[in-house]
């Protein structure tokens, strides 16, 4: 049983009590039962409203998910051999001078070394590219 229904319920309660509008105590009800039947049509319009919505988002959502597919469906993959490899790892260094902590992406560590942001030491990283592991990191290359 819903709101709405309640709402009907009470009312058929009330005339079949036969309260009268004139006294006090039947106004009061009567007046409860009136706002009571306001408040159920206002959620029913409510829950439609929010019916709607979610209906919308979820389409919206599906089509979002259909544009990322197109956008980083091949954007995962290295150039370096025939893995799925994931570019967007983050590396975090540590300077060996200022121990400050320094976080790097594949495409930082490509280039060799850095100068760290804090104190000016330049850091070199030295990777033995495809011997046992792919450059990037992962181990899923072709020999």
């Amino acid at each position: 049983m819903n709101i709405a229904e309640k709402v009907a319920y009470i009312k058929g309660l009330a005339e079949g009590l036969g309260l009268e509008d004139a006294t006090k105590e039947g106004k009061i009800l009567a007046a409860i039962i009136d706002v009571l039947d306001d408040i159920a049509a206002e959620i029913d319009d409510v829950e439609d409203v929010v019916a709607d919505m979610a209906d919308q988002v979820d389409a919206v959502d599906e089509d979002l998910a259909s544009i990322e597919e197109l956008i980083y469906d091949d954007e995962d993959d290295c150039d370096c051999c025939d893995c799925d490899c994931d570019d967007d790892d983050v590396y975090e260094v540590e300077c060996p001078s200022c121990n400050d902590v320094i976080y790097l992406d594949a495409d930082m560590l490509a280039e060799g070394g850095i100068a760290c942001p804090n104190c000016g030491e330049n850091l070199e990283f030295d990777f033995d590219c495809c011997d046992d592991d792919c450059c990037c990191g992962c181990e899923d290359h072709e020999d």
